[in-house]
């Protein structure tokens, strides 16, 4: 009887064993996730430097991925303020790139900074801003309205408040004078 009940046992696990068999797979070959990690909405990231707002970023949807990295696929809108707190500059675009560790943002389509001071306005449809280095630049077409005058070119470097500003190949000056 002991026998017995030893042999069903053996055959019991033998039969269980056979039946919860798995293949391992190696995690290596694997399909990975690279999908965004968080989604966030209606976004609002203030950057300060001894308690002052220097730049304000919204967006409606920020995706970040594994590697800290963002995008923005439903564009952002960026403004700058001057040391005094007051707004000196708007940066938008339709769709928007961040590079956690190069500090580096992209615009692309309908890209439009706005100098208030100077009421200014750079259109183009690519733009790079480097926070660390307070630059944006482009190597698109641009077009730069002024009250004065109206200039277009192919390539932009200028300082994130569009203060100064200099395109590569300018193909057109228009000036905007009455006589």
């Amino acid at each position: 009887m002991r026998n017995a009940y030893i042999l069903g046992l053996l055959m019991l696990v033998a039969v269980l064993g056979l039946g919860c068999k798995r293949d391992l797979k190696n995690p290596d070959e694997e399909e990975r996730y690279t999908g965004p990690t968080i989604e966030n909405h209606d976004v609002t990231t203030l950057y300060s430097d001894s308690a002052k707002v220097l730049i304000k970023l919204q967006a409606p949807v920020q995706q970040e991925f594994e590697g800290g990295d963002g995008v923005f696929p439903k564009g952002f809108y960026i403004e700058f303020y001057d040391e005094q707190g007051k707004l000196e500059s708007t940066l938008k675009g339709n769709y928007g790139r961040q590079e956690t560790r190069k500090s580096l943002y992209y615009a692309r389509g309908n890209v439009v900074v706005n100098n208030l001071k100077k009421n200014e306005k750079l259109e183009t449809e690519e733009l790079y801003w480097n926070r660390n280095k307070g630059r944006i630049y482009t190597d698109k077409f641009v077009k730069v309205t002024s009250p004065e005058e109206v200039i277009t070119g192919v390539g932009l470097t200028a300082n994130q408040d569009m203060s100064r500003y200099s395109i590569k190949k300018v193909t057109g000056k228009f000036n905007f004078s009455e006589e």
